[in-house]
């Protein structure tokens, strides 16, 4: 019964309209109710999607406008075009998803080397990231107004990058993995120095939430075994979490979240805990979850060419993946979680393929993340 009172609801979800990112005209959506698969459909990554999902970021990755640069001048001098700023990553509308662009490529190859469009994107792969484009990454966080730039979601995007590619067997991955090292370790240092001196953590929906950028960062530091990285992690996701209870997900999800915060918690603090440890701490932060009846409604989206409303989506694959990653771990304690995960997934995969540029440069990385760790 549970997914029928979702289509009932949704059925009253109609022709919403409201302003895009880019001052676009909205139009009335369709009837939500109308895009609602059954709560039994399940999507797994096949060659097939691979290559539907590489053309998105394919079509954007070397697109330079529209940009979003989230720049700071200094004076005259630090005008400059995205391309000029950052050699390596000017494309896919800023900067984390320029990132995470190429980290889809890197993820879809890695997965489907005989995806169709494997020999441009390893083309493109090796044209964003070579020695002189991340000597002008380096180079850009290191001047003096914008060294905090994409504090901590690019960041962590950024490492995500860099162990995709250590993960890869693939002599491009080496050669690739080898160009980013500057900049990887420069990021690395960034959140060693940075985490001793944030005193409260963000709990946000969107791009400076904490945890999820720590549990990112926390994957690449396990991986390259960068003890000093898991210890400022661990230390801080300790002192900012531990002593959480009683999650307010009712008061979730806000307009334009793309992350859960109560989720993101739970994502990073499974990585953080052993299992007794964090059993205990889920009994005190979410006990709902272990419920067999636990639910929460996937998040309607009321107008697909709003960049803000559209955030809704990636919300959907960000609690899937969470939802996936409990379950695959715990799964005596959480492996009902599975099927709720197949529903956000089912929601929103269907409007990826086609979508308008203000979800199409950056949802199609949410997608492939989600359906991975199914």
């Amino acid at each position: 019964m549970r997914f029928q009172s979702r289509i009932f609801l949704a059925a009253s979800v109609l022709f919403l309209t409201s302003c895009g990112e880019g001052n676009k005209k909205s139009k009335p959506t369709e009837q939500v109710v109308e895009k609602q698969p059954t709560s039994s459909e399940k999507i797994t990554l096949t060659l097939e999607q691979a290559n539907s999902l590489a053309t998105l970021p394919l079509e954007c990755v070397q697109k330079e406008y529209p940009n979003k640069l989230g720049h700071t001048l200094g004076s005259k001098d630090d005008l400059g075009e995205p391309q000029s700023l950052h050699p390596a990553f000017y494309g896919c509308f800023d900067w984390h998803s320029s990132v995470h662009g190429n980290w889809s490529m890197v993820r879809l190859l890695k997965e489907f080397p005989n995806v169709e469009e494997a020999q441009r994107m390893r083309r493109i792969l090796s044209e964003n990231i070579t020695p002189g484009s991340i000597a002008g990454e380096v180079n850009y966080f290191e001047g003096e107004h914008n060294k905090n730039y994409e504090r901590t979601y690019g960041w962590g995007w950024l490492l995500k990058l860099a162990e995709e590619l250590h993960t890869w067997e693939d002599p491009l991955a080496r050669e690739l993995e080898s160009n980013l090292k500057p900049l990887t370790e420069l990021i690395a240092q960034k959140f060693i120095d940075y985490l001793p001196k944030l005193q409260y953590p963000v709990r946000v929906g969107t791009h400076t939430n904490t945890a999820f950028a720590l549990a990112f960062a926390w994957d690449y530091a396990q991986t390259l075994n960068n003890t000093a990285l898991q210890e400022a992690i661990k230390q801080r996701a300790l002192d900012f979490y531990q002593n959480d209870a009683d999650c307010p997900l009712t008061w979730e999800p806000s307009g334009a979240d793309f992350l859960s915060p109560c989720f993101e918690e739970v994502d990073l603090m499974r990585r953080i805990l052993g299992k007794e440890e964090f059993l205990k701490w889920m009994n005190q932060f979410l006990p709902s979850l272990q419920q067999p009846d636990f639910d929460v409604a996937v998040a309607l989206v009321g107008d697909r060419e709003d960049g803000q409303l559209v955030h809704l989506d990636g919300l959907n694959f960000s609690r899937a993946w969470v939802l996936f990653g409990l379950a695959n771990q715990y799964p005596e304690e959480y492996g009902h979680l599975e099927s709720l995960a197949h529903e956000h997934l089912a929601y929103s995969f269907p409007n990826l393929i086609g979508d308008n540029y203000e979800g199409g440069h950056w949802l199609g990385t949410f997608a492939i993340y989600a359906l991975g760790e199914q």
